[in-house]
């Protein structure tokens, strides 16, 4: 059974982001796996060879516990809210792991062979940091996992259509086919955006764009693929506007040397960047392929 992997540090941001997660789950026949992960204060440690005592460390994992299964019981009822039956009766659970935030990660998307990260953009404490600080650029680069970012605000429950924002690369040609195995659990469409300047070569841009539709339509068999050219001054204002008129429920890019990804990993929170991520960002790291929602 797949697992969808949602770490949380029980605040606002995610908690929506594990709403969102159950909403997937139930469409994807996924089950739920929620992880908290925590540190050793350092202030604990008199010596360098004292150890952290044993009872403070089960007392923060009692709480942790708790809090994961507060969280669990409430997912648990949203789903029984729900007017008509599910697709599927998602399985949810908790667990809390002692260490670094990115290798607990790791280590659970492996252990579980998770296909999909699902985690707030923001919050408080752990999370809070790991979005916006150096923990979120390490998972990033070394993710062999796609990773999904949810707005802190509550998404509908709905994913009719799904844009991939590509430069045409032919390594783009293996996520738009990992794509079709999600959009088909939705029947969403895939609008595969191009964005360019008034730079570019008309007809290079043409034969470009057939030769890599030619190889989409081989390798992926889904009948529910579009194109569409977007000039704009530069990423940054084609991505506004797909975001504000294309009428999508989700933005999906690759972890390439992309500054607009760059700057959200970062921390740098424009005003442009803001309409962008008012949607769930699902990114795929490089290289990836396969892989099956």
């Amino acid at each position: 059974m797949k697992t969808i992997l949602v770490p949380t540090d029980f605040s606002p941001a995610a908690e929506n982001a594990a709403r969102y997660a159950l909403f997937l789950s139930q469409h994807l026949r996924a089950d739920l796996l929620l992880a908290h992960a925590f540190k050793v204060p350092a202030e604990t440690r008199v010596a360098a060879q004292s150890a952290w005592p044993l009872e403070d460390y089960e007392e923060i994992r009692q709480e942790t516990k708790h809090e994961l299964d507060l969280l669990r019981h409430q997912l648990e009822k949203e789903a029984a809210k729900e007017v008509y039956p599910p697709v599927y009766q998602t399985r949810i659970n908790g667990v809390t792991e002692l260490g670094n935030v990115t290798t607990t990660i790791r280590n659970l998307v492996d252990h579980h062979r998770a296909p999909l990260v699902v985690m707030g953009m923001s919050g408080g404490g752990l999370v809070h940091r790991f979005l916006l600080g150096s923990s979120s650029r390490d998972l990033l680069e070394k993710a062999t996992f796609p990773v999904l970012l949810v707005p802190p605000k509550p998404i509908p429950g709905q994913l009719s259509k799904i844009a991939f924002a590509t430069d045409l690369s032919k390594t783009d040609i293996d996520i738009i086919h990992s794509l079709t195995s999600l959009a088909r659990h939705f029947n969403a469409e895939i609008l595969i955006a191009h964005i360019t300047d008034a730079k570019y070569d008309p007809v290079e841009h043409r034969r470009q764009v057939d030769e890599f539709l030619h190889e989409v339509t081989c390798k992926a068999n889904y009948p529910k693929i579009y194109y569409r050219h977007i000039q704009s001054m530069d990423v940054d204002h084609g991505l506004d506007w797909l975001s504000e008129h294309g009428m999508i429920d989700m933005l999906v890019m690759t972890h390439r040397q992309h500054p607009v990804l760059e700057r959200l990993i970062k921390g740098s929170h424009t005003q442009k960047l803001a309409k962008h991520i008012r949607i769930p960002l699902l990114v795929f790291p490089p290289g990836v392929h396969d892989i099956c929602f």
